[in-house]
């Protein structure tokens, strides 16, 4: 070995103690550092160092660094490697660490171990010598016959490698430029070996030893590369074949007809993919698309992400039901006897279905229908919506859309993001397996709207008849057909439903129940599922129909029947601890009786046999059963009651009148309080009124300043100028609550007329009605409701608009046999309804000109 100036390492040298990988001269490795003293080496060493020599260290391989400096150092490796410390990179997190870059130098070995902490330093001696490699090749003279031979593999090795690649061209420049010498531990640390072998090379001091022990290593490598080149060539070549023999299979086979394939071929799934491709019956677009996919997902390869997209995809597209259909039971009676053991009422919403079914016995290619069941909760319109598909004989899916606001899922994400997947349409349509089915978008009515699109206007073309045939979901991106599926949407409110997506809806109204039919509702379906659910029998309890309408009329206040079903699980969970507390006392009776009689047990059986047969029957029974719900037992289970019937209380002074208020929960009543203090001429309103109903207390007030002669109203001062130093509090309980529309006209004018002449609003009358300022009433909507909550509320009249009259067609004709009706047209009407007696002028027409000549002295 010649040298040419020699760089000398320092005679101490601070040691890095590594054990994950193994440095040899002139390699470049990457290692770790986190443990106590080889932080406290690169802290205070490398980072704080000014000098070159500062940076050089000894590492030291197959020696792991304690955890903490109160442990002892482990046996040291005898030799190492000298480094040069190119790089430090530091983090904080999870834990303090350091990331070192370092270049090998030269071998060395440990003499004498100086010091221990804060990090060992140790004496070392120099074993080869670090030099300045000159451009110039050496002449092969020279040469050993060693180092012949393993320049010889060398050169082999990279030539079998790729020579377009810069780092391989750069290696095969390093061989013929740097000496042999150097050349075993740079391809040592190249080629694939184990940490054991790259230690036996380390521990290699004579360079003919080293030698030696890398040419088996260069051998091995080279043959591996030969057996990986001669692999990939068998496959390239397989890969030729089958992409030649597949078209030509593809293009001689005979549509309807079914080859037999290998076993090799079935367990293809790209091949029984495409089988289903071609035996599906999906339109002529959607095939074309998908032997598209297929050609592309054959040429792809497995790790590409787009690969398990495409498959999925194709996947969609053959499951879809894009011919497959149900038949409809069109049965109109059997229907008609299915609809009325399901639901009771409701007869809007049967005559809708009834019909239907009548018009596909007379076409079979009618399109679905899109309706919307608009109503309060707990009415029955997701229910109905189930016996709807039930009576067709047809799938049904339930969507739920309260809360949705992203149009991507109704029309599904396009399938360029990452996690794209079809919307719920096209998902209910895979899950159902048909293209007919009954779909129920549940909670139109609450779409949301956001940065990523508007769901209501997505809705628009599932939702139009006439576009549906073509719905195009912006995953499959290929037309599919709607138009078989029948659409039922449910919704509390139409107001909060786009004008666009209203327009496509065919509206049917699904009011609250009344008293009687809520009755029927309980003894028919309620009651009966209660006691299943709760595991009780007719015999152990019941409640009868007194019960039930008192639980209706004074512990549930609501359209729908949902609080009254939660009240019988009430009940039935009270008496499930009755019937339960039974059964323990009768057993535990049993076993005291025949503990007492053991001694005479022969005597006992014969005289008692008669008696425990009938004991054993009634085992699970207390004595009490079967157990009665009355007033008193509600009482006690549900405690006292909820609502009392207060309307006469509240109209005990003048000032109050009772109004009907529709809400999506259904009608209710609402009370009008006015009162009048001195003051300045102002009006208040509270109890968070819209400005409609704001504007309506405005025309009120207005109307009877211009009336006030006429119907003999004055103010606390007797002056006919009604805000003349007088302020105006209205007030509409609950506070909480907040209110607009206009039909609370008439109801203000009824208060305020009340309050100015002091007289008392008759207690059983409830009024509705819009008014202009000439003292017209004008027609409103939900009259059903409103008159289901007066019947309700025990009232006796309703005072409506005359225009509304037609409206009372839809009320159940108990309901119209409880209450009496008085349409107005004016306000004069509803003030003579309003009270006891009427509130009519106090003075003849014929007598006008002499009230007019003693009003100043009636002023006065």
């Amino acid at each position: 070995m010649s040298s040419v100036s020699p760089i000398q390492i320092p005679s101490r040298l601070p040691l890095l103690l590594t054990h994950e990988g193994v440095l040899l001269p002139g390699s470049t490795m990457r290692t770790s550092v986190d443990s106590a003293r080889n932080l406290q080496l690169v802290r205070s060493r490398l980072l704080q160092g000014t000098s070159l020599q500062s940076t050089i260290l000894g590492v030291i391989p197959n020696t792991p660094d304690p955890a903490s400096d109160a442990q002892d150092l482990p046996p040291l490796h005898r030799i190492g490697t000298a480094a040069l410390a190119v790089q430090v990179v530091g983090s904080n997190w999870p834990k303090p660490h350091y990331t070192l870059l370092i270049t090998g130098l030269c071998r060395f070995q440990i003499v004498q171990v100086l010091k221990e902490k804060p990090y060992p330093v140790a004496e070392v001696e120099q074993l080869d010598r670090l030099e300045e490699f000159p451009n110039t090749c050496k002449t092969r003279e020279e040469l050993g016959e060693l180092s012949e031979q393993f320049y010889k593999y060398a050169v082999q090795l990279v030539e079998m490698l790729d020579m377009s690649v810069p780092a391989v061209a750069k290696l095969r420049r390093l061989l013929d430029s740097l000496p042999r010498e150097a050349l075993p531990d740079i391809l040592t640390s190249i080629i694939r070996t184990s940490n054991k072998e790259k230690l036996q090379i380390l521990d290699a001091v004579s360079l003919e030893e080293r030698f030696k022990m890398t040419i088996p290593l260069l051998v091995r490598q080279i043959e591996g590369l030969k057996l990986l080149q001669k692999t990939r060539k068998h496959k390239q070549d397989d890969d030729k074949r089958v992409i030649a023999i597949r078209p030509v299979r593809r293009i001689t086979h005979i549509p309807g007809t079914l080859e037999d394939e290998d076993e090799d071929e079935d367990n293809d799934d790209i091949v029984m993919l495409e089988k289903k491709i071609r035996t599906s019956s999906m339109p002529e677009q959607a095939h074309k698309v998908c032997v598209k996919e297929i050609k592309r997902l054959k040429k792809m390869p497995q790790s590409m992400p787009e690969y398990a997209l495409t498959r999925n995809y194709l996947e969609l597209m053959v499951e879809l039901p894009w011919n497959k259909s149900t038949t409809d039971r069109l049965d109109i009676r059997a229907a008609r006897i299915l609809l009325d053991n399901d639901h009771y009422a409701m007869e809007k919403l049967k005559k809708r279905v009834l019909e239907y079914l009548a018009v596909r016995q007379l076409k079979n290619t009618l399109k679905g229908p899109i309706l919307c069941f608009v109503g309060p909760p707990g009415v029955g319109k997701t229910s109905v919506g189930r016996s709807v598909a039930k009576t067709l004989g047809r799938e049904f899916h339930r969507i739920a859309l309260g809360g949705v606001c992203d149009q991507s899922d109704i029309r599904g994400h396009r399938r360029t993001y990452v996690g794209s997947m079809p919307g719920r349409i096209i998902n209910g349509l895979k899950t159902v397996g048909v293209n007919n089915p009954v779909f129920l978008l549940d909670e139109v009515d609450k779409l949301g709207k956001s940065l990523q699109g508007d769901p209501a206007a997505a809705l628009l073309e599932v939702l139009d008849p006439e576009q549906n045939h073509n719905f195009t979901d912006h995953y499959l991106n290929v037309a599919f057909d709607l138009s078989q599926v029948l659409f039922i949407a449910t919704a509390n409110t139409t107001a909060t439903i786009p004008p666009a997506l209203l327009d496509r809806m065919e509206i049917i109204q699904v009011p609250g129940y009344t008293q009687e039919e809520k009755i029927e509702i309980a003894h028919r379906h309620l009651i009966p599922k209660q006691l299943e659910q709760h595991g009780l029998t007719p015999q152990q309890i019941q409640i009868p129909q007194l019960t039930t309408l008192d639980i209706i009329t004074r512990y549930t206040r609501e359209a729908g029947v949902r609080s009254l079903d939660r009240k019988f699980g009430a009940i039935c969970r009270a008496v499930a601890v009755k019937v339960a507390e039974g059964q323990h006392k009768e057993a535990k009776l049993e076993r005291s009786d025949v503990t007492e009689g053991e001694g005479c047990k022969e005597h006992i059986l014969e005289d008692v046999k008669p008696g425990s047969i009938s004991d054993t029957t009634d085992l699970a029974l207390p004595p009490e059963m079967p157990i009665l719900i009355d007033f008193h037992a509600l009482k006690d289970i549900l405690g006292p009651p909820m609502y009392e019937m207060e309307v006469s209380e509240r109209l005990s002074q003048p000032g109050v009148a009772i109004g009907l208020a529709w809400t999506p929960l259904g009608g209710e009543i609402m009370f009008v309080e006015a009162s009048r203090m001195d003051g300045e001429g102002q009006l208040t309103l509270t109890g968070q009124l819209g400005d409609v109903m704001k504007e309506s207390a405005h025309l009120a007030i207005s109307w009877l300043r211009s009336n006030a002669k006429k119907y003999h109203l004055t103010n606390a001062s007797g002056s006919f100028d009604l805000l003349d130093n007088t302020d105006i509090h209205l007030h509409f309980p609950a506070g909480a609550v907040t209110k607009d529309g206009p039909s609370a006209g008439v109801t203000i004018v009824t208060c305020l007329a009340s309050l100015f002449s002091g007289r008392l609003v008759r207690s059983d009358v409830a009024m509705t009605g819009e008014i202009t300022l000439r003292g017209l009433v004008l027609p409103v909507g939900g009259i059903k409701d409103k008159v289901l909550a007066a019947h309700r509320a025990g009232l006796k009249r309703v005072i409506l608009p005359q225009r509304n009259e037609k409206d009372l067609e839809e009320i159940p004709g108990n309901v119209r046999q409880d209450l009496s009706f008085v349409t107005a047209s004016c306000l004069d009407e509803v003030l003579n309804a309003a009270f006891d007696g009427g509130f009519t002028v106090k003075a003849r027409p014929g007598l006008l000109n002499s009230k007019l000549l003693h009003l100043p002295k009636v002023s006065g």
